[in-house]
């Protein structure tokens, strides 16, 4: 268990609120994007089965197992096919949007849930110290770790969404042109995840601001609730 708990990248007492929290946020972030997909007219992802909220369906392996021991990984991406949209561009964009959005809503949910379940005394009235400290733990890496995602995959490089997003946003010429850098983007992404020095300028800083939008809200549902 020692050995264990020295090669998995989060504490091992905190992994169960980690892969609740992640099998719930890639499940809806997938699901919005197949669903929005087949929605605009692409059936792609729902002749694949992907437009389910079923977590087997979308959970990658290898993505699992980078999030256990480097602490990211990925779910498996939804197959889109714009060709099939009456109106490419703006329907691409919003496919796009669709998965950060739903970790969005994801975060601002629990925030909500949180300040509500806190406020009115509820979590407080349990009785075991061990499951208040959980419910705790929970709501804190729940929100936290959605408002990352959200902000996370709106990052401009692939393959991340929000490389898809600009893609669509700009002239086609320029498309062309970040189409030629694709693969070199891809590799500067691999840097800022996996080397610490470049993690201090691209993760970390995201993570601290999905802690200040975490107080953000919570404030603001705390005062709603009379806190």
């Amino acid at each position: 268990m020692e050995i264990l708990d020295k090669l998995l990248y989060y504490p091992i007492e905190l992994l169960p609120f980690y892969l609740i929290t992640l099998i719930i946020a890639f499940t809806l972030h997938e699901f919005s994007h197949a669903y929005f997909a087949n929605k605009f007219g692409d059936p792609t992802a729902k002749l694949l089965g992907r437009v389910t909220l079923n977590p087997a369906v979308h959970f990658d392996f290898l993505g699992i197992v980078l999030i256990l021991f480097a602490g990211f990984g990925w779910a498996r991406p939804v197959p889109v096919n714009r060709d099939n949209f009456s109106n490419p561009r703006k329907m691409g964009i919003i496919v796009s949007a669709a998965g950060p959005l739903s970790n969005l809503l994801l975060a601002i949910v629990g925030c909500l849930l949180y300040a509500g379940l806190y406020q009115f005394g509820i979590i407080d009235s349990f009785d075991n110290a061990r499951v208040v400290q959980a419910i705790h733990i929970f709501f804190d890496t729940f929100i936290v770790l959605n408002f990352f995602l959200f902000l996370f995959n709106l990052v401009p490089l692939p393959p991340l969404d929000g490389y898809r997003i600009v893609e669509d946003l700009v002239p086609r010429r320029v498309r062309a042109k970040l189409q030629q850098f694709e693969q070199w983007s891809i590799l500067i992404f691999l840097l800022i995840i996996l080397i610490p020095p470049f993690q201090n300028y691209t993760i970390r800083p995201l993570y601290a601001k999905a802690y200040e939008l975490s107080v953000f809200f919570l404030n603001i549902f705390n005062t709603m609730f009379g806190g």
